[in-house]
């Protein structure tokens, strides 16, 4: 996988964060955990379930050597979201995204939640929900 970077701009590779002084192109030749800054998301932004949830598995991707306490938080989280949760589309959505973090596959967690996040709002907002999974 080729990634392009801008100048100052930084990656989140295996726990590692890299950041580069000029634009530069990076061929990533094996199985890696990473981020880009952009797919980042702060604290501060992590204002729904939803966006908790994924800034959980954000924790567990950004830090694969020391899981164990995002894990266990992810776990509460997770089962909170399931137990009170009446649409279908995130139940289905959140039964895909514990199967993704079981195996390890934290950056299509990612995806499948960031997916979830109209849905959740159209929820919040009191609108009937009636949109695609598609990836973010």
């Amino acid at each position: 996988m080729k990634i392009s970077l801008r100048a100052g701009e930084r990656i989140y590779i295996n726990g590692a964060v890299l950041r580069v002084d000029r634009k530069v192109s990076v061929e990533l030749v094996n199985d890696v955990m990473f981020l880009l800054e952009g797919q980042i998301m702060q604290a501060s932004d992590a204002t729904t379930a939803m966006r908790q949830l994924y800034f959980i598995v954000q924790l567990m991707l950004m830090n694969p050597t020391d899981v164990r306490d995002a894990s266990a938080l992810y776990g509460q989280h997770h089962a909170a979201l399931v137990a009170v949760c009446e649409s279908r589309e995130m139940l289905d959505g959140l039964v895909a995204i514990d199967e993704l973090v079981g195996a390890t596959r934290y950056f299509e967690a990612l995806k499948r939640i960031r997916a979830l996040f109209p849905v959740e709002q159209a929820i919040l907002a009191g609108v009937a929900t009636d949109i695609p999974f598609e990836a973010a």
